[in-house]
């Protein structure tokens, strides 16, 4: 039966996204993995075990004989499991064999290969759905399928990958006028002939005030230089470049990058560095202290920031890179009821001791009351110095034309720090212990999945 669960797998999975929905982000993955990954792997762990108890082992001890079985499968899966994940991390969406779907096709292809079944001609009906229906198969066919069928519902979807973050494309709303890379950020299209792109969040507008900061001695935009840690489709970087500031931005996905330097105009001046933030911050910082004027960090995954970013390390390097009197900018994106983001303002404080913090838009008083949740884009401006943090008035020339800009260069709706300071509890990130926030990171994200959804149909959501 195995071949058969294996190959039925992304035919089950196409009709259970059509529900994804009702199911919602908690209970819609489990449905999903439950009913093909989770029998899938309960019958190989099965299947190796008894492979494993027809081998002679009578030179072990009886209670080890006897384990050796169940411990062995476990131990191969764990074994293949890891060098697997090396492995696609590293090629992930670099050809079709190399995307999600395909990867399942081939590996009920290896199970029909091992354990061959006289019921492989039942499986002939999901593979034909696979191969010709389903639109999520990263083929030139499916993928013209998919843009005709959205097409018809007022959207353009422009390009689709697989990458070593996951999933990225870009989709375009032709009624509203509005292109976004999935999750990572959007611009207005009207708006592109200006000197800049028209953000659709005011959050990366809301990020470009670090440079609105006042210095003790002020530097000159042509003078400066800016680390931007998290690329998105580029609203931030490209400004700083627009205004003249040597810019580096540090981005891990390569797909990020080649989309939106394709379809949001990125702006550059330097090489993109494509590498893990993580290392490649601590090695520079050893090599390169006090090197930037402004720090823009800026990561996000899909729903939760990456936890190893926003670690008492981390930011540590972050501070070493920053000039005495430069100023940092931290986008931190979650449920302000939780205890996250209080815990990652205290990391964050025990680095750069002056901070102030302005959220994205008010608090809804009444939507908090209801659900229970404060989800919210906020932004911590930060120094090293214990000196106060005030921001000049923006000019005409700040905005670059941009209404967003002219909005929320302004920074409204500042948080008193208090709040993120107030009780007893004293926890900190550590590298070796991203537990503390991990959990509430999952409930964040839970959350952020449910504004997301109510951004886009659900028959846009569930077929690009």
């Amino acid at each position: 039966m195995i071949p058969l669960v294996a190959l039925y797998a992304p035919a089950v999975q196409f009709f259970l996204f059509k529900y994804s929905g009702q199911l919602g982000a908690q209970w819609g993955p489990v449905a999903t993995e439950g009913l093909t990954l989770f029998p899938l792997a309960v019958l190989t762990a099965a299947a190796a075990a008894d492979h494993l108890e027809e081998a002679r082992l009578t030179m072990l001890p009886k209670f080890v004989a006897d384990a050796a079985p169940g411990l062995g499968s476990w131990g191969l899966l764990k074994f293949v499991e890891q060098h697997a994940a090396r492995h696609l991390r590293a090629n992930m969406g670099r050809a079709i064999i190399y995307t999600r779907l395909c990867l399942q096709l081939i590996l009920g292809a290896l199970y029909a290969v091992f354990a061959r079944s006289r019921f492989l001609a039942y499986a002939l009906p999901p593979l034909l759905h696979t191969l010709i229906l389903n639109p999520h198969v990263a083929s030139p066919a499916a993928t013209s399928a998919l843009v005709s069928s959205m097409m018809s519902d007022g959207w353009l979807l422009i390009e689709r990958r697989e990458s070593v973050t996951g999933y990225i494309s870009v989709v375009q709303s032709m009624q509203d006028g509005y292109r976004v890379m999935r999750l990572l950020g959007g611009e207005w299209i009207q708006a592109r002939r200006q000197v800049v792109s028209e953000p659709i969040y005011g959050v990366f507008a809301m990020l470009e005030a670090v440079r609105l900061a006042n210095k003790e001695t002020p530097v000159a935009d042509k003078d400066a230089h800016a680390l931007v840690v998290g690329l998105g489709v580029g609203t931030t970087p490209s400004a700083f470049v627009v205004h003249g500031i040597n810019t580096t931005v540090v981005e891990i996905d390569p797909v990020v990058h080649e989309l939106a330097a394709r379809y949001f105009d990125l702006k550059e001046n330097n090489p993109p560095v494509l590498e893990d933030a993580v290392s490649y911050t601590s090695a520079l910082a050893a090599t390169a202290p006090e090197t930037y004027d402004y720090i823009v960090h800026d990561v996000f995954t899909g729903g939760a920031e990456p936890v190893e970013l926003f670690t008492l390390e981390f930011l540590q390097g972050l501070g070493a890179l920053l000039k005495p009197d430069g100023v940092i900018a931290i986008n931190y994106a979650g449920d302000l009821t939780l205890p996250a983001p209080k815990i990652i303002y205290r990391t964050i404080k025990q680095v750069f001791p002056t901070c102030r913090i302005f959220r994205e838009m008010p608090p809804d008083a009444q939507a908090i009351k209801d659900k229970g949740a404060d989800f919210t884009n906020m932004v911590i401006f930060c120094k090293k110095s214990a000196a106060p943090l005030k921001f000049r008035a923006p000019t005409t020339k700040d905005y670059l034309q941009s209404s967003a800009r002219e909005d929320f260069l302004h920074l409204k709706n500042e948080i008193p720090q208090a709040e993120f300071l107030s009780g007893d509890d004293a926890t900190i990130l550590r590298g070796n212990d991203t537990s503390v926030v991990a959990k509430w990171h999952e409930q964040s994200a839970m959350g952020h999945w449910a504004v997301m959804r109510t951004a886009l149909p659900a028959k846009v959501w569930e077929q690009w």
